[in-house]
């Protein structure tokens, strides 16, 4: 159950959350924002591929 929502999480932040990586995003010279964001998705996507 576990899996499936965080699978289902991934689908729905990737429909919503912009992508960094696309406005290539420099991560030493990112925001708090930006950095907290690429946190929780990296944290998401952790979980739905455990």
């Amino acid at each position: 159950m576990k899996k499936s929502f965080f699978k289902a999480l991934a689908k729905v932040n990737k429909k919503i959350l912009p992508s960094l990586t696309k406005k290539e995003v420099d991560l030493a010279k990112a925001s708090k924002l930006q950095l907290a964001l690429f946190g929780y998705k990296l944290w998401v996507t952790k979980n739905a591929l455990d």
